[in-house]
């Protein structure tokens, strides 16, 4: 299959990676060129826009956030225009559900197909094809394109018919980790204050109460306050809670501690915090604790 890859960012350099280790040929476009230039060894073309990358079988997109997206594929010489009929869209960005309903339905409007498998994991995880992928789309669709997603994470799981049905399942994800970020800040910031090391805590609760690889990684970086370089920008995590938000909105669900959450987030970045890495947000309550 010839594929296209737009967005080469922290994320998206790596996977684009890893689909060239599949032999397809795979033509890569971002919007600063300089970003694609570590992937002229493995054998990518560059396209000159982002229509060129999407001329086609298969055309991924991992993009910030839902303007990037909406650009990408409504926008002047983009995707939807270009992207033959029986071409897949596949949507790997972290984006809102109604933003996704709709792209599903201007891709079924031109007889193209449409997938969103938005990723969890961080860029090492990208690197070292560890990611989780989550897709929904029609049950063609996904087959289709299942070994390419396959090439590029340790395991797919495949969430049905309906695209924003993956959409809804990584915003509650990311939801779970912001707030697992947020109350291991808290409880670090206690037990600074009270003389305790936060390493011996999480061997403590982690080794025996929740035993949970994202909380020891998480752990980690914020006992080390190892937030830069980042490995998810803070400004996209108060993004993902807004949206997550969004969603339940939609659906009339109640989520109070989102909103706390999203008020950390809006106060960390009017602290200057925003490019540092999400997990960044328990810097704020240590500087509340005065620590």
């Amino acid at each position: 299959m010839n594929l296209g890859f737009v967005g080469l960012g922290a994320m998206g350099l790596p996977i684009a990676r890893n689909l060239l280790k599949t032999s397809n040929p795979v033509a890569v476009y971002n919007r600063t060129p300089g970003r694609a230039e570590p992937l002229r060894g493995d054998g990518a073309r560059f396209a000159t826009s982002v229509a060129d990358a999407s001329r086609a079988d298969v055309v991924f997109t991992m993009l910030a956030d839902d303007a990037a997206e909406e650009a990408t594929v409504f926008g002047e010489d983009g995707m939807l225009g270009a992207l033959p009929a029986g071409g897949i869209h596949v949507s790997l960005s972290t984006i809102g559900t109604a933003l996704s309903r709709r792209l599903a339905e201007a891709h079924a409007a031109r007889r193209q197909g449409y997938v969103a498998a938005p990723v969890f994991g961080r860029p090492d995880a990208a690197e070292a094809r560890q990611l989780l992928v989550v897709a929904a789309g029609s049950p063609e669709a996904v087959e289709r394109v299942r070994p390419l997603l396959e090439a590029i994470g340790r395991k797919l799981f495949v969430l049905g018919s309906e695209p924003a049905a993956a959409n809804t399942v990584k915003l509650a994800g990311n939801f779970l980790i912001v707030s697992a970020i947020e109350t291991m800040g808290e409880a670090f910031a206690l037990l600074r204050k009270s003389g305790l090391e936060p390493e011996l805590f999480m061997e403590i609760v982690n080794d025996n109460l929740f035993q949970s690889p994202l909380l020891k990684r998480y752990g980690d970086i914020i006992a080390q306050e190892r937030f830069d370089p980042p490995g998810f920008r803070l400004r996209l995590g108060l993004k993902d809670v807004r949206l997550a938000l969004d969603a339940a909105a939609e659906r009339g669900v109640p989520m109070p501690l989102a909103t706390l959450v999203r008020e950390q987030f809006e106060a960390a970045v009017a602290a200057g915090m925003e490019d540092w890495d999400w997990s960044a947000l328990a810097r704020l309550a240590a500087q509340r604790a005065g620590l």
